[in-house]
């Protein structure tokens, strides 16, 4: 309890920036939660059977991409697919560019916040020399306060935007290799088909 009241009594302290540093927080914790379940849930490595997987799993999508019907040509097949993979791409970075923003943006709020308590600071000093040492030093914990929140904020979310956009990445290169598996069973057995045919002949 006693370390809940230090961290309200310093985010009281830290004055109006703390705000909406607290919005950002919220907001980088939102999509954190939201990412990590989706990644979880509809990019997890498949097993055997890809038939128990949800609907919308990168790889059953996939996998319902590249179902050859009869006469269809195995380039628009590889075009299907490279078209899904875009679209996973997309679904699955929904949120990065907040986070990145976040980055930036959290130690700018915590910057502006040092600026306005250092001025707070500044204006209690009178022409005859100190005139509020309390005031002084509130304006300085002001100020670093709203850095320190300011730039664990913008740890969080760069930390997150790194581990998800690494996930990603590697989500697509198991996407690639696994079209490429299917579009070489489907290139063998056409390639097959074809050798049949011309021996019946």
């Amino acid at each position: 309890m006693q370390d809940w009241a230090g961290i309200t009594a310093a985010a009281q302290v830290g004055g109006w920036v703390v705000y909406p540093l607290t919005l950002l927080a919220v907001l980088a914790i939102a999509i954190v939660i939201d990412r990590a379940y989706m990644f979880v849930r509809f990019a997890s490595q498949p097993g055997t059977n890809l038939g128990t997987l949800p609907s919308q799993h990168a790889f059953r999508r996939l996998d319902e991409t590249v179902i050859v019907q009869a006469g269809t040509p195995l380039w628009l097949v590889e075009a299907r697919a490279q078209s899904l993979a875009t679209c996973i791409e997309r679904d699955m970075s929904r949120g990065f560019w907040v986070l990145e923003t976040i980055v930036t943006a959290a130690p700018l709020l915590g910057l502006l916040g040092t600026i306005v308590g250092m001025m707070h600071s500044f204006q209690l000093f009178g022409g005859n020399g100190l005139v509020n040492p309390g005031g002084v030093t509130g304006g300085v914990a002001q100020s670093l306060v709203a850095t320190a929140i300011g730039l664990v904020v913008a740890l969080f979310s760069l930390f997150a935007f790194n581990y998800f956009s690494r996930r990603l990445e590697r989500l697509i290169d198991d996407l690639e290799v696994h079209a490429n598996e299917r579009l070489n069973e489907i290139r063998l057995k056409a390639e097959s088909t074809g050798e049949l045919a011309g021996d019946g002949r």
